[in-house]
């Protein structure tokens, strides 16, 4: 989020805020350099806090609540399939490409990650398994959570992106694995000898804090360790179904705000393991799918330089157009939701949750223990 960054900078660099000429992402500032223009579209302007999302345009109040002259200093928003430009003279010599190349306006990660992954219908979501887990949804209009938990966003196809992220997916599952010297094969197998549920093994998996639910001071758990349980069979699959649920938590959430999943797209490290998307359709149960081109992001920003380019000759299509054509499936690695354990993880879900609940009192203390004892 851009807006506490340029806080931050007015209260602690002054002299650097005063240098301030234009506020550009990484991306944007590519563009910029490609084309000469300073723009950012709708995706990267909703990730910044300065926009008003529902509207798609710079939130007057909060750049004034940072600085009145801050918006003399914000770039024009633009449509997701209006291009940044084509080349500059100077850029197309150094590149040694024509100055009519159109640049199109690109976007972040997730905005690209959904139309790499063809979420770009209701009813589609696309859940990341990677160091952390994001789970992201297309809408056709602004989801805003008065809880705060599901980021509002918009994305990169001109409609909206409500998106939830945990902070500790395969951080988990690589600290058991690496704990036992397993293969990423082993571990699946020793998981795969243990029933659903662990025997009762859980995991709290709040190893780095965790942002949704927003437990700043959280810690990892464990829950239900005993002689039967204490195997590492038993401690691969808890950490598998124990994210797995952290994750559930937001995909429920997104469901009481109206954005339910009918699929799921599963990508990242974590979708490569065939018992793990199995566990994610029992828990989340929904049907978890992958996808043929793993790099959803970068696949997905090809497909909007697709849609973009086209639409620019004329063409009226839509970018589902192009996803349906384009991305497709690996029917093969299909996971559908085991009937006799939806009871089994719901049961499971609450005991997580009510875990979680009773130990916010806790967590601070320990986390001050912790740091005053140098640990």
């Amino acid at each position: 989020f851009t807006a506490p960054k340029i806080a931050w900078l007015k209260k602690d660099e002054p002299k650097n805020f005063k240098r301030l000429a234009t506020v550009l992402l990484p991306h944007d500032y590519l563009n910029y350099w490609l084309t000469g223009n300073p723009v950012m579209e709708y995706g990267d302007a909703s990730g910044t806090a300065l926009m008003d999302v529902a509207k798609r345009q710079w939130s007057a109040a909060t750049v004034k609540a940072i600085d009145p002259h801050l918006a003399d200093k914000l770039p024009p928003i633009v449509p997701s399939d209006q291009p940044a430009g084509r080349l500059t003279a100077a850029t197309a010599k150094v590149l040694g490409l024509s100055m009519d190349t159109l640049v199109s306006a690109g976007g972040g990660d997730n905005m690209m990650g959904a139309i790499g992954t063809g979420n770009t219908r209701p009813g589609t979501v696309t859940a990341s398994f990677g160091t952390s887990g994001t789970i992201y949804a297309c809408a056709a209009k602004p989801v805003i959570d008065p809880e705060g938990e599901i980021a509002a966003f918009c994305d990169s196809t001109n409609r909206w992106l409500p998106l939830l992220c945990t902070m500790n997916v395969t951080v988990a599952t690589e600290m058991v694995r690496e704990h036992y010297g397993l293969s990423h094969g082993q571990y699946e197998k020793a998981g795969a000898k243990v029933s659903a549920g662990s025997d009762g093994l859980v995991l709290l998996p709040y190893l780095e804090g965790e942002r949704t639910p927003n437990v700043p001071d959280g810690t990892g758990a464990w829950f239900g360790a005993n002689t039967r349980t204490h195997q590492q069979g038993h401690f691969a699959r808890a950490a598998m179904e124990g994210v797995t649920m952290g994750m559930n938590y937001g995909l429920r959430r997104l469901a009481t705000l109206g954005v339910k999943a009918k699929q799921i797209r599963a990508t990242g490290g974590g979708a490569h393991s065939k018992l793990w998307r199995q566990i994610m359709a029992d828990i989340f149960q929904t049907e978890v799918v992958t996808l043929a081109v793993g790099e959803g992001a970068a696949y997905g920003a090809a497909l909007q330089a697709m849609w973009c380019t086209r639409k620019n000759a004329g063409e009226k299509l839509a970018i589902s157009d192009l996803t349906d054509r384009f991305v497709k499936l690996n029917k093969r690695e299909t996971a559908r939701p085991n009937a006799k354990n939806k009871a089994l993880y719901r049961e499971l879900q609450e005991i997580q949750d009510s875990l979680s609940a009773s130990l916010r009192e806790v967590f601070p203390k320990h986390r001050k223990w912790v740091t005053g004892n140098n640990v």
